[in-house]
């Protein structure tokens, strides 16, 4: 009896949040705040796509980050890893890391604690499912719209909010007037040490159903963010550190 309890205990024990979303926790430095740009001095930019809509100029920017051996990660939604287990293939075989954009992309902050666990956990099923590979214990707010206690829920599930410096407002569209050029100049007038960028594939109707600008941008975006004396970093660094 005295062992079944210790076997039983040690169990329990395993079974805490970040064990039952399935991989290892963010390292504790990462947690307890949103993360929007990396603590460093240096001239080093980390480069973020979300993916919510559909697959529109995600094989560009793949072959755009080949192309220029760059890295990025990927925040697919769990309801766009379910319509497009594809795209979210090709994202981790090409080598890039996968991190948590909800399931369902709904305001975090309307949520109570256990329906924001319920989205993480449920996104973090699909991604792993159509992905093939496991997620990073990254995070990120659908809207960026983070409150301490959405944080503190996120955290309890072993996952570091990474949110982001400045967003190119790519996914805007030529529908609400933007352009690759914008898109562009937002991206640089954003370059600071330990930067982070959010783009996104895809597009929506309102924007333009086939265009995405993002996809136009990365190529001069990296290009000059290198001119300029920048080094591209990988966001999976902060998990060694």
């Amino acid at each position: 009896m005295n062992r079944l309890r210790t076997t039983v205990a040690a169990l329990l024990a395993l079974l805490t949040p970040a064990a039952l979303v399935g991989f290892a926790p963010a390292p504790a430095p990462l947690l307890g705040a949103e993360i929007r740009r990396i603590s460093t001095e240096e001239r080093v930019l980390a480069l973020t796509f979300n993916a919510t809509w559909n697959e529109t100029g995600l094989d560009t920017v793949l072959a755009v980050l080949r192309d220029r051996d760059a890295s990025a990660v990927f925040f697919p939604t769990g309801d766009f890893a379910d319509r497009h287990p594809d795209a979210v293939r090709a994202i981790a075989a090409a080598g890039h890391g996968l991190g948590n954009h909800s399931y369902s992309h709904p305001d975090f902050t309307a949520l109570t604690p256990d329906q924001a666990r319920a989205e993480v956990r449920r996104a973090d099923t699909a991604i792993r499912r159509a992905g093939g590979a496991d997620p990073l214990p990254f995070f990120r707010f659908p809207y960026s719209a983070t409150t301490p206690q959405a944080v503190a829920t996120v955290n309890g599930l072993g996952y570091a909010d990474l949110e982001y410096t400045a967003d190119t407002n790519g996914y805007l569209g030529p529908g609400h007037g933007m352009t690759a050029d914008r898109a562009v100049d937002r991206a640089l007038a954003a370059l600071t040490p330990g930067a982070v960028l959010q783009l996104h594939v895809g597009a929506t109707d309102e924007g333009g159903p086939d265009t995405c600008l993002d996809a136009e941008a990365l190529p001069r975006i990296i290009d000059a963010a290198r001119a300029r004396g920048y080094r591209l970093i990988d966001l999976r660094t902060l998990l060694t550190h």
